[in-house]
């Protein structure tokens, strides 16, 4: 994989252009650092055209992580974690819209029955559904999930039109997302909390409970990655589901959350949804197709040594879609 120019393309060769697989996880030993960093400084400071087209993902997803942040302290840990699902929605509208991607009819169906799911819930919040703390915010807290999930859907969308439309590796990308995170970040502590950090220290604060957070959040964001790259959708779709059932567990146990039926419906909807849109397009079709043959008066009858339709259609054009992250590590040129 070669450095990516300005406009797409790679890179002529030169003294700077090094191969992309010196960023490729356990290729920096001590005889290649020096290619690393020739290969850094012509992919991200020489092709910075390039580089600059990652600063509005990683603007959104900075403003993102703060949403959430916002969202976690004004909702209960489990209505979050349904109503957070609605990621799914919106990352699906905007790569319609982005990406011409078409979705078939159980697809649709199962955006529809998430919305539904997630609206259930929310009337149970707004219900007054048990005891909550004084300092939370439903309405507060209700928009920024959606403002997270927007922002979510829009970037991840966009982040995989990028790379798509080059050639620059799946670790370029995140290098470059970093970067501008990072100097994003900084800007935003300075002008929210200069002063204290200027006279506590930057660590400040840094409990154990904060730091089990942070290794947290590093460890799911590759976790996710492996997920992405080993496993399928539907797996991920059971991930998604049992992290709902964990979430309400753990908010019954630690913050005596109440179940009422209301939020076990919503919860169910938008379980089953997540599940049904994560099924390969192959086994929605043949759902499909099922249901058709069992609901109509006959079936037609294939002429001797003619094999069934479903064997001549059932895998063609099959496309596994992944609603909830940028394909980073599939179907990118020139990895």
């Amino acid at each position: 994989m070669a450095a990516v120019g300005s406009g797409g393309s790679p890179a002529s060769a030169g003294p700077g252009a090094v191969s992309a697989g010196a960023l490729e996880p356990g290729t920096a030993t001590a005889g290649n650092v020096k290619h690393l960093v020739l290969f850094l400084h012509e992919a991200v400071l020489v092709q910075y055209v390039d580089t600059l087209k990652l600063a509005v993902p990683s603007l959104i997803y900075t403003l993102q992580n703060n949403l959430q942040y916002v969202a976690i302290s004004n909702l209960p840990a489990a209505t979050f974690q349904v109503t957070y699902q609605l990621k799914i929605l919106t990352t699906a509208l905007f790569s319609v819209l982005m990406l011409n991607r078409s979705l078939s009819r159980l697809q649709w169906a199962s955006l529809l029955l998430l919305f539904t799911g997630v609206a259930i819930v929310q009337a149970q919040q707004a219900g007054g559904g048990g005891p909550r703390p004084l300092d939370q915010n439903p309405g507060a807290g209700l928009a920024a999930v959606v403002a997270s999930c927007l922002s979510s859907g829009f970037a991840g969308v966009y982040f995989e039109k990028i790379l798509k439309g080059s050639s620059g590796s799946v670790w370029l990308r995140n290098l470059q997302l970093g970067l501008f995170g990072t100097a994003l970040g900084l800007v935003g502590l300075w002008w929210a909390e200069g002063t204290a950090v200027a006279h506590r220290g930057f660590f400040f604060g840094y409990t154990p409970a904060v730091w089990g957070v942070v290794l947290n959040q590093a460890f799911g964001g590759l976790l996710v990655a492996v997920v992405v790259k080993y496993a399928d959708n539907i797996l991920k779709g059971f991930a998604t589901s049992l992290s709902i059932v964990l979430s309400t567990v753990a908010s019954i146990r630690l913050f005596g959350f109440h179940v009422d039926p209301l939020f076990a419906l919503g919860a169910g909807l938008v379980i089953g949804a997540v599940y049904l849109y994560s099924l390969p397009r192959g086994t929605a079709k043949a759902i499909a197709s099922a249901s058709a043959s069992t609901s109509g008066p006959c079936t037609r009858q294939q002429p001797p040594g003619q094999p069934p339709p479903s064997q001549l259609s059932s895998h063609r054009g099959d496309v596994s879609t992944e609603p909830f992250l940028p394909k980073l590590l599939t179907k990118v040129k020139g990895s």
